[in-house]
């Protein structure tokens, strides 16, 4: 089988993904690549080499203004690329459209120029990448006029800007908003909860607010894992992590508030916490109060009013016990984007498993449970457990049969009034 020309439009795309989003971004960075490009072949006798397609996941069929992008991504962006160096406090949604030699020649750039204008409805910054010889004057000037960006790739890898966009204020869709959440540090995208109660996580701001070590009273009182507990405060926006320091956050000064107003002082709440060591209670029966707040802390996660609203949605439609393919399936018909993000692994193999070139699901292997994102299916799943809100605890995905893992309210409404 020959190989795929030196700048495939794959090719083109993976130079141009470590350009503009390369691995040691900053975290509030996350793109995605289309769907199509996860097939092991682009064109006949073109074989998408696994380097580049590794290069290019995690894989998404993301709508953005009215089609499909070939990347999706959020993060502040040089100067260089971006013809301005702030962008309020949200960094731009950036979509690209690649154009690379086919069997036939090059593809059109003017139409890729055009393309990406069209995502101006929804995104902050648009750009063709395209090979530096194969961009014509006239793509140049369209793109001026139209207000995207053109990266010139060369044979070598090296990108550079031939024309630089300003960025646009957009109304966000759906769809974007799942790519917004990944990059941010409630997005599930390369961390994880750790920890699957929350009697963990609401301990953090407690132990930041005492007098001794942060860590040493965590490991000592709590639980050893501090990190985890850590990264899943901040995953429930308790505390934001600084370089040099931990901050609560607004959320988790009212989480201090309560202690005190309960036991007089941040240490006589975590003798509490101390006593619920190793209990397998859960947790809004073993402590009634700390659960309501449970509720109110996870209620604030995007992740946790999406999953609530459609399991209350699949009830009102006579689906009151959908297992997890049931639910993953109904999902991904309302919310694709967000359900790929949310339940999926992002790695190459999986994605390029359950999505199919068009985005759609393939039911059948979403009967492995090896395919599913441990930090929803385990971790957010019991903590929305302990607080109330679902039926059952979360499953290890080597233990998950997606088939008999059921996703239910504990409370659903008997019945919604549409006034």
């Amino acid at each position: 089988m020959a190989s795929a020309a030196p700048l495939s439009e794959p090719r083109i795309l993976a130079h141009t993904k470590r350009h503009l989003f390369p691995e040691d971004a900053d975290s509030n960075a996350y793109a995605v690549v289309d769907t199509q490009f996860a097939m092991d072949d682009w064109l006949p006798d073109q074989p998408i080499s696994p380097d580049v397609r590794e290069q290019l996941a995690p894989f998404n069929h993301v709508r953005v203004g009215s089609g499909y992008p070939d990347l999706v991504g959020v993060r502040r962006l040089e100067s260089d690329v971006l013809a301005v160096e702030r962008f309020g406090e949200r960094p731009p949604l950036v979509a690209i459209e690649a154009k690379g030699y086919t069997q036939t020649g090059t593809g059109d750039v003017e139409r890729g120029v055009v393309q990406a204008y069209d995502r101006l409805h929804e995104a902050n910054a648009a750009y063709v990448a395209a090979p530096a010889e194969a961009i014509s004057q006239s793509a140049r000037t369209l793109a001026r006029e139209l207000n995207v960006g053109v990266l010139a790739v060369d044979t070598d890898g090296t990108v550079s800007p031939f024309e630089v966009p300003r960025v646009v204020g957009n109304r966000t869709s759906d769809e974007a908003t799942a790519i917004r959440f990944q990059a941010t540090a409630q997005g599930v995208a390369d961390k994880s909860f750790g920890l699957n109660h929350p009697k963990n996580y609401l301990a953090y701001p407690l132990a930041v607010s005492h007098v001794d070590d942060t860590d040493a009273v965590l490991a000592e009182r709590v639980v050893r894992a501090v990190d985890s507990a850590r990264t899943g405060a901040a995953f429930l926006d308790l505390v934001n992590e600084r370089p040099n320091q931990i901050e609560l956050t607004l959320l988790g000064e009212e989480v201090v508030r309560f202690a005190l107003d309960r036991y007089g002082s941040v240490d006589a709440a975590l003798n509490v916490f101390e006593e619920w060591q190793g209990s397998r209670t859960r947790f809004c029966d073993l402590a009634p109060e700390w659960g309501l707040l449970t509720r109110r802390v996870v209620w604030a996660y995007p992740a946790t009013q999406l999953i609530v609203e459609e399991l209350q949605t699949m009830h009102d439609d006579g689906i009151a016990t959908p297992s997890l393919v049931d639910f993953v399936e109904w999902l991904h018909v309302h919310h694709p984007t967000f359900t790929v993000e949310l339940f999926l692994r992002g790695t190459d193999d999986v994605r390029s498993r359950v999505l199919d070139e068009e985005g759609d699901l393939r039911p059948g292997e979403l009967e492995d449970g090896s395919v599913f994102h441990s930090p929803t299916v385990f971790q957010l799943k019991a903590i929305l457990f302990h607080a109330g809100i679902l039926t059952d605890r979360g499953v290890e995905p080597h233990r998950l049969d997606p088939r008999d893992d059921e996703w239910a309210l504990r409370e659903p409404l008997s019945a919604r009034r549409h006034v």
